[in-house]
């Protein structure tokens, strides 16, 4: 029995791959341009100038479905990363150590990259105007 949204299923990924590279480049311009709210104190440079620019490029271009694919699989490394040192050396769970955002876009990245960009995106356009088969 067919899933009465699965006709949508195509769109509904689309919605999710523009929000969360929309979301996720905030926290490359809260690092980089203090906007819209600053970074604590005493965050360390490497993250600052290392995961930034990861951070706001990546999520545009996942975003607009740029290079998807190689987007999204630095952002998620970028985020298992991220919780490893930042989150995991505190406790091994989630919960308990406040790493539940970077697990969830590690692994969002992780099945966008395997996706790829899908419709409404710049590499659906740039697919269509070369004549190549469409990415799913």
């Amino acid at each position: 029995m067919s899933s009465f949204m699965s006709k949508f299923s195509t769109q509904c990924y689309a919605l999710m791959r523009i929000m969360v590279g929309f979301l996720f480049l905030w926290h490359g311009s809260q690092k980089l341009f203090s906007f819209p709210i600053g970074m604590p104190p005493g965050v360390p440079a490497f993250i600052t100038y290392g995961a930034g620019p990861i951070e706001l490029v990546g999520g545009i271009l996942i975003m607009i479905g740029l290079f998807t694919h190689w987007a999204a699989f630095i952002t998620s490394g970028q985020m298992a990363f991220a919780y490893w040192i930042g989150h995991g050396t505190k406790a091994l769970l989630p919960l308990q150590n406040n790493g539940e955002l970077a697990a969830l876009y590690c692994f969002v990245f992780l099945f966008i990259a395997a996706q790829g960009s899908g419709v409404w995106s710049v590499d659906s356009l740039r697919r269509r105007g070369s004549g190549t088969a469409p990415d799913r």
